[in-house]
């Protein structure tokens, strides 16, 4: 794992804050769906990297990749609302809900783009998102994905990939309620908003460079 990939990602643009969305004239706000249906031969996983508007444009661009839901998991509060998880007080964190075709792309490769898409080293936040909703964290759906996890950690920490140890949570699958309808496929329904522009695209091309042999074909 080469220390460059993570700061060629980390851009200066981060600066801005997440925490700063301003609302649109989308906002409905949709009855959190608490279960992803899965079809045979796909898998599912479930991570937390900091705002969900920048990581779910990662992934949703791999081949292999079914679908990418935006919400909140990890924490005691049913039902959460995107405002309630915002007090810090649901114990929630943003995540993206993973449908995908393991014989397209595995769960290691999903864990390759996990970690060299945020810092995993800052506690409870991620550039100027600050707050135990943008902790770093993997909830793993089986023994298998939590060894991998484990190994991978312990393999980064051991090679030194980052400048400051690992501190991204390995916790057991809970809950998952998705957020808010605006909130899913933000970056592709709003390419001109100020926030997808400064901060999320720059990343996106970036993260596009880095793994553009893992992109879909069209």
């Amino acid at each position: 794992m080469q220390k460059i990939l993570l700061s060629c990602l980390m851009a200066a643009t981060s600066l801005i804050s997440c925490a700063q969305k301003q609302k649109t004239k989308n906002m409905n706000q949709e009855i959190p769906v608490t279960k992803v249906e899965l079809k045979p031969g796909t898998e599912i996983a479930t991570f937390g990297e900091g705002c969900f508007w920048c990581t779910e444009s990662f992934f949703q661009r791999l081949e292999g990749v079914i679908s990418v839901s935006s919400g909140y998991s990890g924490g005691h509060k049913a039902n959460p609302t995107y405002d309630e998880v915002c007090t810090k007080t649901t114990g929630h964190a943003e995540v993206l809900h993973i449908v995908f075709d393991p014989k397209k792309i595995s769960y290691d490769e999903l864990l390759e783009v996990f970690w060299k898409t945020h810092d995993p080293t800052t506690l409870n936040q991620q550039g100027a998102d600050v707050g135990p909703q943008y902790r770093s964290v993997v909830f793993y759906h089986s023994a298998e994905q939590k060894a991998k996890a484990e190994k991978y950690k312990v393999a980064l920490d051991t090679v030194g990939a980052f400048k400051s140890p690992i501190v991204t949570a390995i916790e057991p699958f809970t809950n998952f309620y998705a957020a808010e309808d605006y909130h899913q496929n933000f970056y592709n329904n709003n390419t001109n908003y100020g926030y997808c522009r400064m901060v999320i695209r720059p990343k996106l091309d970036k993260f596009e460079k880095v793994f553009k042999d893992k992109l879909k074909k069209n």
